[in-house]
């Protein structure tokens, strides 16, 4: 079994390290970390959730963030996502957004099936994955005295950001989202383009 703390209150850590969400256009992916977003913005303009489509989070926001070179771009991810689509990782560290910046919060289980053990809970480890992958800047974040520093480093523009958020297996805070997806998509839409 993985040996790193797992001490942080997702529903505490996700919003402190983001910090003001305004200042990105936000991926989110499945299940937890939908949640953690829509929790957090509300679904505002400026967050896209994902839903039921399980490892695309990753290249939806790499696409945003080669098509939208001047802003800034944040994927929120869990642990079983990303797992699921490790090949994204090699792709950005391959292409190198400047403006991507990835959360990997992981909470070492598949909280949308029940729970079971991820990969994360047997020693994998997805900071080392990133930084095989190209990705350059990684941090791991185990207490809330590194979130300051890994706060910052998702506003960098200098190449793609990985930073793996370890959590308790405490479920993510309640939310009720929008599942109407051409609403949101079109607000998103909207946001980013502005009315056409």
């Amino acid at each position: 079994m993985n040996t790193a703390p797992r001490l942080l209150d997702r529903s505490r850590a996700v919003p402190l390290l983001i910090g003001k969400h305004e200042d990105f256009l936000i991926v989110a992916g499945l299940a937890g970390a939908a949640k953690d977003i829509g929790n957090l913005t509300k679904e505002s303009p400026n967050t896209f959730l994902l839903g039921g489509a399980m490892g695309g989070a990753a290249m939806v926001a790499a696409g945003l963030a080669i098509t939208q070179p001047d802003k800034r771009v944040l994927l929120v991810t869990g642990d079983g996502e990303l797992l699921m689509a490790l090949g994204s990782l090699a792709t950005i560290g391959a292409v190198q957004p400047k403006n991507l910046a990835i959360v990997c919060v992981d909470n070492e289980c598949y909280g949308e099936t029940g729970d079971q053990p991820t990969h994360t809970s047997f020693g994998i480890d997805l900071k080392a994955t990133a930084e095989a992958c190209g990705i350059k800047t990684t941090r791991l974040v185990t207490s809330e005295a590194e979130m300051a520093e890994a706060s910052a480093l998702l506003r960098q523009s200098n190449g793609p950001v990985f930073v793996l958020l370890k959590v308790t297996g405490a479920p993510p805070p309640q939310y009720s989202r929008n599942w109407q997806a051409s609403e949101t998509k079109t607000a998103f839409r909207k946001a980013l383009l502005g009315k056409r």
